[in-house]
């Protein structure tokens, strides 16, 4: 049976600028810390193009809040978005481990998770996502965790936090289209956005195969597959 014909008619609309602005316009707005720092992000440059977008980071905040999370795994830190979204919607005493190769925004980061009155809730570790993900081994099943980092370590990533999860735990994984080029890696510029669309396609496929979870891959920013543990 074809992907279309188990799947129906395809209802989706696809999203340009103007109808991105009404999507933001009819979702609750982010509160004044989450605006400071997308707006900080954005003056960055070019690595704002690795950005969560405002919609994402609405509705991590909102996971966190349906899951009634107390423990996040946030890989791939940058200046904090995410970090921040998932503090956000977390109780007194929760905490995100957050960790990234880089604390190159750190201070960034920082400045902004204290400002929002969360950093108390933070937990930033430098060094490979690999290395925190095994260290929670030994400790209490986490609530969720969000895979945003390099692409070509997805699968690693999906081995390692998936024993982490409690039963009723999300994973949620970003980017899982990749600009589209997942249907056809072959068809990508750049040879490393050829490997990671050809990484990206063989995890979407465990992920989705995968007997412990229940997954769905949302059409939102570049794709973002939201998976239950049993």
């Amino acid at each position: 049976m074809s992907a279309a014909a188990g799947g129906g008619i395809a209802k989706h609309v696809p999203v340009n600028q103007v109808l991105r602005e009404y999507l933001l316009a009819s979702t609750t707005p982010p509160d004044p810390a989450v605006r400071a720092l997308i707006a900080a992000t954005d003056g960055l440059g070019e690595v704002a193009g690795m950005m969560v977008p405002a919609e994402q980071l609405a509705l991590l905040t909102l996971l966190t809040r349906i899951a009634g999370a107390r423990t996040v795994i946030d890989i791939g830190t940058l200046t904090g978005l995410s970090a921040l979204a998932f503090a956000r919607g977390l109780p007194p005493g929760g905490r995100v481990i957050t960790c990234d190769n880089s604390d190159r925004w750190l201070d960034l980061a920082r400045a902004h998770w204290q400002g929002a009155g969360v950093a108390d809730r933070i937990d930033f570790r430098l060094g490979p996502a690999a290395r925190t993900l095994r260290a929670m081994a030994g400790e209490p099943a986490v609530d969720l965790v969000f895979v945003d980092a390099d692409k070509l370590n997805y699968p690693t990533y999906y081995d390692l936090a998936v024993p982490l999860l409690r039963p009723g735990g999300l994973l949620v994984l970003d980017n899982v289209l990749l600009d589209g080029f997942v249907t056809a890696p072959e068809l990508a510029g750049e040879s490393l956005q050829r490997r990671c669309a050809a990484v990206l396609r063989e995890v979407n496929a465990a992920v989705a195969a995968d007997d412990r979870l229940e997954a769905v891959m949302l059409p939102i920013a570049d794709g973002l597959t939201i998976a239950r543990k049993r």
